[in-house]
């Protein structure tokens, strides 16, 4: 009999892409732009290949009107 497969948690990139970029219509270096950070950090967040520092999420809550705490708990997860 197989062990049932645990699912891992979402990546924080995979939520910022699908339920904030793509839905508000927003590229990465557009995004990066109007929160003050480098396309190429946006890019690898996307991608699972950078963490949510708090200085990130304080600017992407900030910019999409929810809370550090918010981004902090999805990189956590």
């Amino acid at each position: 009999m197989k062990a049932p497969r645990i699912p891992y948690p979402t990546n924080p990139g995979e939520i910022l892409t699908d339920e904030f970029l793509i839905p508000m219509e927003f590229s990465q270096p557009e995004l990066a732009r109007k929160i003050g950070s480098t396309p190429r950090a946006i890019k690898e967040i996307c991608l699972g290949k950078r963490t949510i520092n708090p200085r990130m999420a304080v600017r992407l809550a900030n910019f999409f009107g929810n809370t550090p705490e918010f981004w902090m708990t999805l990189q956590m997860a």
